[in-house]
């Protein structure tokens, strides 16, 4: 009888038992979509770095049984409620020990909101401000390509969602994963698994998404467009640069600090060249580790049970809407200052204005060299994409400041 009782006990603690007892059907849905990130991140090499362990994270929750093994029972219960379970139990509440497994501690850097800002102190130490010094009407492009963030924030209000929603939905446009993630867990929490997976998911599709934008709206003549050399910009310029972005960003708007003070802290220690081994940490070792566990943590919270709703299938295709017009605006202001500038601006840099550094850049000289393989628009694009970033991180402010 023991024999057969253990038998029984193993049987009920398997994810076969456990789908089949709860009908999580939703759970295999999931894991057939982990698969084709899987696909997109090995195969194709789109975003590895942020859609593997996302794609992962996806992966192991959605087994039947396994959250909580991975959370624990006990997550995300509020006092009151593990009060009522183990006074209902035991007939006291005094010296019990809640049940919670490893993710539930890993997401308090996302829950905290720890995470965001580490990746952009990381972001930071890895970035050149240089072009953008070097051509200061970058900024234009960073803040034209912000046009997705509150278009899409206008048009998910029109669908029903409160403001507060519609503001963690409508900055998926600016392309900038840590910054999705900070305002929606301040902001939409309810939301976040949705609006981090459309975020990261379009981010790394990015080579497929702005090519046929690029195209439409830019001639032949345009993307073929040679631009003049940037500027040397000297070390100072790039000293001052991250401490007066920071001095002016926090007296106008002190809400954007959290991520765009650690990004200039993280170019600081960049720039200095007097903390080389903390710019170096920051950029390698902290980044990476830290990328690890924000994009696992983002992955688990695709569950089946909660992730397939008509709601998620909403914001995607409004973040889908929104990553298109932040491109759309960046390639129209980059076509602008072509005009001002009387033909000396190729506007293919236009669609770097978007947060995702360097992808956005890297597919603007891809673009341009297809039309002219001599023609050489990296260090330009970089320009609008760092000033993406800075815009991104605005737009983020200006929401929490609202909301």
């Amino acid at each position: 009888m023991d024999f057969i009782e253990t038998l029984r006990s193993l049987w009920e603690s398997t994810g076969i038992a456990h789908s089949i007892a709860y009908g999580e059907w939703r759970n295999y849905v999931m894991l057939l979509i982990s698969f084709i990130l899987f696909y997109l991140a090995v195969v194709k090499k789109f975003e590895p770095l942020l859609l593997l362990p996302i794609a992962f994270g996806m992966f192991i929750v959605n087994i039947p049984g396994a959250y909580n093994i991975l959370y624990g029972a006990d997550h995300g219960l509020t006092d009151q409620q593990l009060w009522d379970k183990y006074a209902a139990a035991t007939g006291t509440p005094d010296g019990f020990t809640p049940s919670y497994g490893l993710f539930h501690y890993l997401e308090f850097g996302v829950s905290k909101v720890i995470f965001p800002p580490i990746i952009f102190l990381g972001i930071g130490a890895m970035t050149d401000f240089g072009p953008l010094i070097a051509s200061p009407r970058s900024l234009l492009i960073g803040a034209a390509a912000q046009l997705g963030v509150f278009l899409t924030f206008c048009g998910a209000i029109a669908l029903g969602f409160t403001g507060a929603e519609a503001a963690a939905i409508g900055i998926i446009g600016g392309a900038d994963g840590p910054t999705a993630i900070m305002v929606t867990q301040l902001l939409a929490p309810n939301l976040l698994s949705a609006i981090a997976i459309a975020a990261y998911s379009y981010m790394a599709l990015i080579p497929i998404i702005q090519p046929p934008f690029m195209k439409l709206l830019t001639t032949k003549k345009e993307r073929m467009i040679k631009m003049e050399q940037l500027r040397p910009v000297s070390k100072r310029e790039k000293i001052i640069f991250p401490i007066a972005v920071t001095l002016v960003c926090g007296l106008l708007l002190p809400d954007a600090l959290p991520l765009l003070g650690m990004l200039m802290l993280g170019n600081l220690l960049k720039e200095s060249l007097v903390t080389e081994r903390l710019a170096k940490t920051a950029s390698n070792e902290l980044i990476n580790i830290v990328t690890i566990f924000l994009g696992m943590i983002v992955g688990t919270k695709a569950l089946g049970s909660t992730f397939l709703q008509l709601q998620t299938i909403m914001i995607i295709v409004l973040g889908l809407v929104a990553f298109c017009f932040g491109t759309i605006g960046g390639l129209l202001m980059a076509k602008l200052l072509n005009v001002i500038s009387g033909g000396k601006v190729n506007p293919l840099i236009g669609s770097a204005g978007v947060s995702a550094v360097p992808m956005a850049a890297r597919v603007s000289q891809k673009v341009g060299q297809e039309y002219d393989p001599t023609n050489y628009l990296l260090m330009h694009a970089m320009g609008p994409n760092v000033a993406g970033v800075i815009g991104s991180a605005v737009a983020a402010g200006v929401f929490l400041a609202i909301f």
